[in-house]
């Protein structure tokens, strides 16, 4: 007990020295990934659309996602002399961009890079959560698990925008307690840039931001009520305003017509919830345990991040919810208001496409687990034991799945996780290189492929002759296959002859390469009369 006390004691003393000290070993393991994996499908798209806002001053590609991480994601190729190509198409642009120079992996890296401080954002913002919340030793503990999660490495390492809601978001939960226990202009300021930033990383926040600030004034009315006066209300106005000046200064405070038929300040914003509000009423092909269909399904993320997340965070993340609850009237609520926000955005969303989108779960399951981890600390005895088997195992069971964060799966989900998800949760495009080095390792001439992502695949990535697939019938020679062209999309047919039968579906592939493919081979004799082979066009 003496030592346990002694660890706490330490841990609050030096918590945040501790917390920087995971986040600086998360920054180097995402930093490792970024040359061993080639760009996803999203992140030309993304680079694309932040370096029109550099390059042209403008924002008209693609608005239907906010600027922000966009900025940051293609300010690194911008610096290094980077510049829009006029390409039509997001995909095609980005990939100009990437490659016009011909380093293209250093160009990449830069993008990447420009990830990163949104990562920290959210470390930091989730131990000063904590800190308000909890104390010094749980937000310690917040921000190490939090910086240990496989899928936030993951995506922390691509120039996408999921990072930047989850660091933007905490950051808002954390200026929102704190101006909750004294509200006065400087704290409705901070509240106001927050939830513009946040405005500006992600239009799920139209959503996200309401259902926490509703979760948490329903388990908190008595605090509520103390803010109906002339104070509170001035410093909510403030903030206001400034997160209004601070979406606006995003959107280089343009203005202009709107899909609405009226000027408007910001009208890249207006397009750009209009496009993410019929994106969603349309809905997105999506992939749960075998099924599809284009609304998701209701328990898309309770099965997902079932089987992303390390058994041992969601172990001690749920014991630590059921904590907090039991300790709710002591007003300390926010991971759960996270948590509900969250998980009733999923409901809601007919876009099921990977667990990046409720990316701030994790730390909401992160603060749960260092309540949980330092009550059982404090405890000693069984208690005791078994949380530091639990971080033990936390700590040392990713670490064998490095470098591979983005497509991590507990051992729930078996030894073919494509049968549960398939996507940015698994194969996102990110294995051509491994598949590169795999095919000039087995000396192939062409490889048969309906590959994910556009690229020039020759010249940057090193492939031989790509030929294009047959849904129903294997070529001879080395096929490749993505599984979520597979699984998602079914090898290009879609929704199109459901009757097909896919010939990945009636063989077992020779190897896999890498998470997200796999590699047959038939033997040309096999062919009575050999298919001529199409060649796959250049983007």
């Amino acid at each position: 007990m003496a030592r346990t006390r002694a660890w706490l004691l330490l841990l609050d003393r030096r918590a945040a020295w501790c917390a920087a000290g995971f986040v600086i070993l998360a920054t180097v393991r995402i930093g490792a990934t970024y040359r061993e994996f080639n760009h996803t499908i999203d992140e030309p798209a993304h680079i694309a659309c932040g370096m029109e806002w550099l390059s042209k001053g403008s924002y008209k590609l693609e608005p239907q996602h906010p600027p922000l991480s966009r900025i940051f994601n293609a300010m690194g190729p911008y610096l290094a002399g980077s510049r829009s190509t006029g390409r039509d198409v997001i995909y095609k642009e980005g990939a100009a961009i990437l490659t016009a120079a011909g380093d293209y992996q250093r160009r990449l890296t830069l993008a990447r890079i420009g990830t990163l401080p949104f990562f920290w954002l959210a470390c930091a913002a989730l131990y000063w959560l904590a800190l308000m919340e909890f104390g010094r030793a749980q937000a310690a503990a917040a921000a190490a698990l939090f910086s240990l999660t496989p899928g936030v490495l993951g995506h922390a390492g691509l120039a996408t925008t999921d990072m930047a809601l989850t660091g933007t978001f905490l950051l808002t939960a954390a200026s929102f307690v704190w101006w909750s226990r004294g509200p006065d202009w400087k704290r409705g300021m901070a509240l106001g840039v927050s939830a513009g930033l946040l405005l500006a990383a992600k239009f799920s926040a139209l959503f996200f931001l309401p259902l926490f600030l509703g979760v948490w004034l329903v388990m908190r009315r008595a605090a509520a009520k103390e803010w109906v006066n002339g104070r509170s209300t001035v410093s909510l106005g403030i903030a206001a305003l400034a997160g209004l000046l601070t979406v606006w200064s995003v959107y280089r405070f343009s203005f202009g017509p709107t899909p609405y038929g009226f000027p408007a300040p910001a009208p890249e914003l207006l397009a750009g919830i209009e496009q993410a509000r019929a994106h969603n009423a349309e809905g997105h092909a999506s992939y749960l345990m075998g099924q599809r269909n284009k609304i998701g399904f209701l328990l898309f993320y309770p099965v997902a991040f079932g089987v992303k997340t390390p058994v041992p965070l969601l172990l001690l993340g749920l014991a630590g919810w059921w904590m907090i609850w039991k300790r709710r009237r002591e007003g300390a609520v926010a991971a759960l208001a996270i948590a509900a926000a969250m998980l009733a955005t999923g409901f809601l969303s007919n876009i099921n496409i990977g667990t990046r989108h409720l990316l701030p779960l994790y730390g909401a399951l992160a603060a749960g687990a260092a309540v949980a981890a330092v009550a059982g600390r404090e405890r000693g005895g069984w208690g005791r034991r078994v949380v530091i088997g639990l971080l033990a195992w936390l700590v040392i069971g990713p670490l064998t799945d490095h470098p591979d964060n983005l497509a991590y799966f507990n051992f729930l989900a078996g030894s073919e996780p494509e049968k549960i998800l398939v996507d940015s949760d698994l194969d996102w495009g990110q294995d051509m290189l491994r598949l590169s080095r795999r095919l000039k390792e087995v000396g192939a001439e062409y490889v048969v492929f309906n590959p994910f992502i556009v690229a020039n695949w020759h010249r940057d990535f090193g492939f031989p002759p790509i030929a294009i697939g047959d849904p129903v019938s294997p070529m001879p020679g080395w096929n490749a296959v993505s599984l979520t062209v597979w699984k998602s999309g079914r090898m290009g047919l879609g929704d199109e002859h459901p009757e097909a039968q896919l010939w990945p579906d009636r063989f077992s592939p020779a190897e896999r390469v890498g998470r997200g493919v796999y590699l047959y081979y038939f033997d040309p004799k096999m062919f009575a009369n050999p298919p001529q082979l199409e060649r796959f066009p250049s983007p």
